[in-house]
């Protein structure tokens, strides 16, 4: 690896053969499909392709949330897709999100299929389909999406830029750890100022904010993200553990978390999820 103190960024960047670190084989500078292949479709109008990543859980978290309440038009086929592999590069997903990141949901409810991609995209999309998680009164309903968009524009720094640095790059560099370990604790001490003055992070009612930032910030708190808890302090925002250890105990959450996960306890690993009978 080139000393980083005597690295000069050339004229023209030039793609490497490889990045290096955990997700070097699959990096690319350029979009579209590598390899022909169709995604499967099962027997429920909603089929979600996912892994589950913070990204992927929030939504078969709301999935599994759905169905609590009743609305059995949630149920829905949950396919795995290896990212490592880079199977979110095959012709099928690539026609369903462009942008080749998991999760990827079709809804063929309709008369023709209609694809949602974007994981906050997806939150909202279900939210507005059965009425649900969202607030329709003006105020808390701004509010809500004030958060929503929060995690959206704030967890890249979180993932991409201290996850990165800290667990997945190629060689431990001082200056990006720093500077994302920074932003991280900002962020961690905005929601910490937030949750001390409401039960939920959008106010008194859980919401599709929570389903949002919890995978992110809450699995931050409970030392499941990047083996990071002791470095970042995480004991000192105890207003986001009080709210963390809260939403981990929904039961839907628990059932959530399990779908499409390839890691951890062997016994919370359901790797598709087809009927609500797998997550027993």
């Amino acid at each position: 690896m080139t000393d980083p103190s005597k690295y000069v960024p050339p004229a023209i960047w030039v793609a490497p053969a490889s990045s290096g670190g955990t997700f070097g084989n699959i990096n690319r500078p350029v979009a579209g499909a590598t390899h022909e292949q169709e995604l499967p479709v099962g027997k429920h109008p909603l089929q979600l392709y996912s892994l589950g990543t913070p990204n992927g859980v929030k939504v078969t978290i709301m999935l599994e949330e759905l169905l609590a309440l009743g609305h059995g038009g949630a149920e829905y086929d949950a396919w795995l897709i290896r990212i490592n592999e880079g199977a979110q590069f095959s012709s099928g997903f690539v026609a369903v999100n462009p942008n080749s990141k998991i999760p990827a949901l079709v809804d063929r409810s309709g008369a023709q299929p209609l694809r949602v991609f974007e994981s906050g995209s997806i939150l909202m999309y279900l939210a507005e389909k059965f009425g649900a998680f969202l607030p329709t009164q003006t105020a808390a309903r701004t509010e809500t999406l004030n958060w929503l968009f929060w995690q959206m524009g704030s967890a890249p720094f979180v993932g991409g830029g201290f996850g990165h640095f800290f667990a997945y790059a190629p060689e431990k560099l001082q200056y990006p750890i720093d500077r994302y370990a920074m932003e991280t604790k900002r962020q961690l001490d905005v929601l910490d100022r937030q949750l001390a003055e409401h039960r939920y992070v959008a106010g008194d009612e859980y919401t599709i904010a929570d389903m949002a930032v919890w995978p992110w910030y809450g699995g931050m708190v409970l030392g499941q993200l990047y083996s990071a808890a002791e470095f970042l302090s995480v004991h000192e925002y105890r207003h986001v553990r009080r709210w963390a250890d809260e939403i981990a105990a929904r039961p839907a959450v628990i059932r959530g978390r399990k779908v499409n996960r390839t890691f951890g306890n062997p016994a919370d690993q359901v790797l598709e999820r087809h009927n609500a009978s797998d997550l027993d």
